[in-house]
């Protein structure tokens, strides 16, 4: 046999093997755990946007969800949107008695049986924007919410969910691979990466499996250009003058246009691309330590991450959310 016919032999040797992994892979991705009518999942955060959806979307599957929202109307809507099944109660992350409270009724709720899942899903966003720009309270407000919180209702609800051998899927972002703009939300995001390891590493023994789910852009209370230029403005009109003048006459309109620009191209109205992944991480009997939901994650934002940060700082003339 010659050379060529042996490399030729290689290569398809080579392309076989990594097509019956693909197929395998996914056969072993579609399997799913039984017993959806016995599972009981809490979720946050369900006033609108992904934990909204995703109630519903649980909801429709047959398993038992209590869904956590900050305010009566959201918890209202749901109610009207879902079957009986469904139970809704009020949850402020940031308040270890509001956290105490949920768990106490969602032990009830579950008896024995344990907490299935637990979606960490409340969040935002605002304040954000330059670092310059902001004060150490308006860091705090973010992280209180965003990694905090996850923290607490995590560690407060673990008992539960070491019952049933159950699952924690935490809601980070794109942001949580790379810093795009100041204030608390990346930090946030960041931390919920690095928390959600060390947990999946420690919950191991205990049969608890813990993922995250990354999302690009997608249209949600979290991206509204409304609230964050408004908020953009008033982080702006409280600086000093000399800080003003470092940025030129025309920085704070250029950075909102290129931030309105970039949002609009990049943020998905299909949101249910982000509740599949964390459905999947519910209810796979196998399911992934990390879900990049929406292209621009997939395609963009996560390559992005890896390149030096020399290229990264390059190409991004004005941060955007």
């Amino acid at each position: 046999m010659s050379i060529t016919s042996m490399s030729h032999l290689a290569v398809t040797c080579a392309l076989l093997l990594v097509t019956l992994a693909a197929v395998r892979w996914h056969i072993r991705d579609s399997y799913k755990v039984d017993g959806f009518s016995q599972k009981h999942v809490f979720i946050t955060g369900c006033d609108s946007g992904f934990g909204h959806l995703l109630a519903r979307q649980l909801d429709g599957k047959g398993l038992h969800v209590v869904a956590a929202c900050l305010t009566e109307k959201g918890a209202a809507d749901l109610t009207a949107a879902a079957s009986s099944r469904l139970k809704t109660l009020l949850l402020n992350v940031t308040d270890s008695a509001s956290i105490g409270r949920a768990v106490e009724s969602v032990s009830k709720e579950v008896g024995e049986r344990g907490l299935w899942g637990l979606v960490n899903n409340a969040g935002r966003s605002v304040p954000i924007g330059p670092t310059e720009w902001m004060k150490l309270e308006d860091f705090t407000k973010v992280l209180d919410v965003n990694l905090i919180g996850v923290i607490e209702v995590t560690l407060q609800f673990l008992p539960l969910l070491k019952k049933a051998q159950g699952r924690v899927v935490n809601v980070a972002s794109v942001l949580g691979r790379l810093s795009l703009t100041g204030g608390g939300y990346c930090l946030s995001k960041w931390g919920v990466e690095a928390f959600s390891d060390s947990l999946r590493r420690d919950m191991h023994p205990f049969g608890i499996k813990v993922s995250i789910i990354e999302p690009g852009f997608f249209k949600t209370a979290v991206t509204r250009l409304d609230l964050i230029e408004a908020d953009l403005r008033r982080l702006w009109t409280r600086l000093p003058q000399d800080v003003k003048d470092s940025y030129g006459e025309t920085y704070f309109d250029d950075y909102v246009k290129a931030q309105n620009f970039s949002m609009g191209l990049l943020c998905s109205p299909d949101i249910s691309k982000v509740t599949r992944c964390m459905e999947h991480a519910l209810t796979a009997r196998f399911p992934r330590t990390r879900y990049s939901a929406g292209w621009d994650a997939k395609l963009f934002w996560i390559p992005l991450s890896y390149l030096p940060s020399c290229v990264f700082l390059k190409g991004m003339k004005f941060n955007i959310l």
